[in-house]
C-alpha cells in the first residue's frame, strides 16, 4: 500500500488537472516535520498522504526539515525521521531540504514586503499582543500604534534587527494585512521575532527568524511544490499562506501552490502532543523515545509492529475533513490480522510450573512434531523435544478448579498439545502452600495425534521438557493512558493522573522452548495461547508483548 484510496484530496487535485492548472505528472508535494521530536503514528498519516498523493498522480514529494524554530531542534531528530520514512517504504529520492535552507530568501522577501508598505517593525511585547487593549476581540480591532512607521524607518530597525542590535522580544516584524479581520491569524500577523539562540544547523548566523506562517508558503513556492497538504488546525491560516504568496515577489512554476487542509489523527488511549511526549522522555516516565509504549514510529517498530500494518492502519481510517478518535484497537487488529498469518509458532510458560509424568521414563527423550504456522503450510514443522519432567503454565493448573474448567486439574485428564494425553494424580506444595509439583500419568499409546487413542478431550495445554526449557524475560505492554481521550482531561486533572502504572508489567523466569534462544532481535512470533511477541532490539533474552491473542474489536 502506497496511497490512500479515493479521497476528496485527490477531487480536488484532479479539479485542478482537469482546469489546465496543473499537469498530473507535475504534482509535487512535501512533507514538512520540525525536528524537534521523533515522528509519531499521527506524522505517519500525513506521510502517507503526501508521499502516497505524488506516487499516484506520478509526480514528486520533497522531505523538508521545518527547522525555522530552532530551540528544540537537533540533528539526532532529522536522523531519526529520515529512518522512519525509509522504514515505511517512502522515498524522498535527492529533494531533501532545510527550512533554513532558504532564510536568505526569507529575509530578502521580508525586505520586499516592508518596500510595498505591506510590513512594519513594531514594538509591541508579547504581553502587550495578548491586552484587549492591542488585541481587540471579534467586534473591535486590533491596534498597533507602529502601524504607519515610515517604510524607511521600519526598513532601518529590520536590519538592526538582524545584526543583532536589539533584546528579545524589543521588536517584532508585522505584516500589514487587516487589524478589524474576522480572522485574527489576518490581524497584522508576526512574520519575524528575534531569538537568541544557537540554531542546529545555522549555529548563531542568524539572531531573527521568520514565522511559520510566513516561512512556509514562500518554502513551498521556492521548490516548486503545487499542493501543500496539511492538517485542520491550518484552515485559518489558509488566508494568509495565500496572503504571501499573493504578495512576495516570487515566479510561480508550474503554479502558485495550493493548501488544502484535512483532519488529524487522534487515537485512544495516546497522546499526540509531541511536547508531552518530550516530557515523558526527559522525565523518565517512558524508556526512551522508542519505549514499546509510545504512538512514535520507532516506539511501534522496537513494539513489534510491522510497516504493512501501520500503513493498513491509515488506508482504513482513510481521509475526511472532521476530526474524530481512533479506537487504538483497530491499530491492534491490523498487526494481528498479519501476524496471525506470518509469524511462526512457538511455545513460552511465562508462570512455570512443574509437571512430572511419573510413569514416563527417567533417561527417555522424544521429539513430537509441532506446526510452525498452521495457516502456512509451507512453514514447515519443528520438532520439540519431551521428557519426564515438564513445565506448564500455572494458570492452566486449578487445585480447586471453578465451573467449566476444562484444564488440568485433579484427577482430570487434558492433552499436552501435540503430545500425550496425561491424567492429574497428585500435587506436592512448598511450606507456603503453593504448588511445587504435579504428578501425572500419560496414556503413553496416545501420543503426538495417534489416532488409536480414540478419545475426546476437551481441554489442550501447552508444555516444555524442563531439561531444555531456556529462561528469558517478558514485557506485557498495554496502553500508557487508562484515559480513553487523553484529549478530554477533567478539570484540575493532568496527564500523570491517567497513568497506567500496570502498562510494562515485566515477568521473569519466563521459559521458552529451545528453538527461540537464538531469535533475533526484532523477530517476531506467536507464542501459543499467549499472544504475539518481539524480540526486544534493546534489552538481551528480552521479549516484549506486541498484541495479545485475541480482541472484540469489529473494524
Amino acid at each position: 500500500m502506497s496511497e490512500i484510496s479515493n479521497n476528496f484530496l485527490y477531487e480536488a487535485i484532479d479539479e485542478d488537472i482537469a482546469s489546465g492548472k496543473v499537469k498530473a505528472d507535475e504534482i509535487h508535494t512535501r512533507f514538512p516535520p520540525e525536528p524537534n521530536g521523533y515522528l509519531h503514528i499521527g506524522h505517519c498519516k500525513a506521510m502517507i498522504i503526501d508521499f502516497g498523493t505524488a506516487r499516484k498522480y506520478g509526480g514528486k514529494c520533497n522531505l523538508r526539515m521545518d527547522d525555522t524554530n530552532p530551540a528544540k531542534e537537533d540533528t539526532e531528530y532529522v536522523d531519526a525521521i529520515k529512518e522512519d520514512i525509509k522504514w515505511l517504504g517512502f522515498d524522498w529520492e535527492d529533494r531533501f531540504y532545510y527550512g533554513s535552507d532558504y532564510f536568505e530568501k526569507d529575509y530578502e522577501l521580508a525586505v520586499g514586503l516592508i518596500k510595498k508598505g505591506l510590513a512594519y517593525v513594531c514594538e509591541l511585547t508579547p504581553e502587550q499582543f495578548r491586552t484587549p487593549e492591542y488585541a481587540g476581540n471579534t467586534t473591535t480591532p486590533a491596534v498597533s500604534p507602529w502601524r504607519d512607521r515610515p517604510i524607511e524607518e521600519s526598513l532601518d530597525l529590520f536590519e538592526r534587527m538582524k545584526n543583532g542590535e536589539f533584546p528579545e522580544g524589543k521588536y517584532t516584524l508585522r505584516a500589514k494585512i487587516d487589524l478589524a479581520s474576522g480572522n485574527f491569524c489576518m490581524r497584522d500577523p508576526v512574520i519575524y521575532r528575534i531569538k537568541y539562540v544557537e540554531h542546529h544547523r545555522q549555529g548563531t548566523k542568524w539572531c531573527i527568524f521568520p514565522m511559520y506562517d510566513f516561512a512556509h508558503p514562500i518554502q513551498d513556492a521556492l521548490e516548486g511544490i503545487t499542493h501543500s497538504l496539511c492538517s485542520l488546525e491550518y484552515v485559518i491560516h489558509r488566508p494568509l499562506y495565500n496572503w504571501v504568496i499573493e504578495n512576495v515577489d516570487l515566479d510561480y512554476k508550474p503554479c502558485p501552490p495550493r493548501q488544502i487542509e484535512f483532519a488529524r489523527l487522534n487515537m485512544t488511549h495516546t497522546v499526540m502532543s509531541k511536547r508531552y511526549l518530550r516530557a515523558l522522555v526527559e522525565n523518565g516516565v517512558v524508556d526512551g523515545w522508542d519505549d514499546p509504549r509510545m504512538p512514535t514510529l520507532c516506539g511501534l517498530r522496537r513494539r513489534g509492529y510491522t510497516a504493512a500494518s501501520i500503513l493498513d492502519f491509515i488506508e482504513r481510517i482513510g481521509v475526511s475533513t472532521s476530526n474524530s478518535l481512533v479506537d487504538i484497537r483497530l491499530l491492534e487488529s491490523c498487526i494481528r490480522e498479519e501476524l496471525n498469518m506470518k509469524a511462526a509458532r512457538r511455545i513460552c510458560v511465562q508462570k512455570p510450573i512443574k509437571v512430572v509424568i511419573d510413569n514416563y521414563p527417567e533417561d527417555k527423550l522424544e521429539y513430537f512434531s509441532v506446526s510452525n504456522n498452521p495457516n502456512d503450510p509451507e512453514a514447515g514443522t519443528r520438532e520439540v523435544p519431551f521428557t519426564r519432567e515438564l513445565y506448564i503454565d500455572a494458570e492452566d493448573f486449578a487445585e480447586v478448579p471453578p465451573p467449566k474448567f476444562f484444564r488440568m486439574k485433579l484427577g482430570g485428564e487434558v492433552r499436552l498439545m501435540g503430545a500425550y494425553i496425561v491424567k492429574c494424580v497428585s500435587i506436592e506444595k512448598n511450606e507456603d502452600g503453593s504448588v511445587k509439583e504435579i504428578h501425572c500419568t500419560a496414556d503413553l499409546e496416545a501420543g503426538n495425534g495417534n489416532p488409536l487413542d480414540g478419545r475426546k478431550i476437551k481441554g489442550t495445554i501447552h508444555w516444555l521438557s524442563a531439561k531444555y526449557a531456556e529462561d528469558t524475560t517478558l514485557v506485557l505492554y498495554s496502553h500508557l493512558f487508562t484515559l480513553e481521550n487523553v484529549a478530554d482531561i477533567p478539570e484540575g486533572k493532568t496527564y500523570e493522573d491517567y497513568m497506567d502504572p500496570n502498562s510494562a508489567l515485566r515477568i521473569e523466569g519466563a521459559k521458552i522452548e529451545p528453538a527461540l534462544a537464538n531469535a533475533e532481535a526484532g523477530e517476531r512470533f506467536q507464542f501459543v495461547r499467549s499472544g504475539y511477541f518481539v524480540k526486544d532490539t534493546k534489552n538481551p533474552n528480552t521479549f516484549n508483548r506486541i498484541v495479545s491473542l485475541k480482541d472484540g474489536f469489529k473494524a
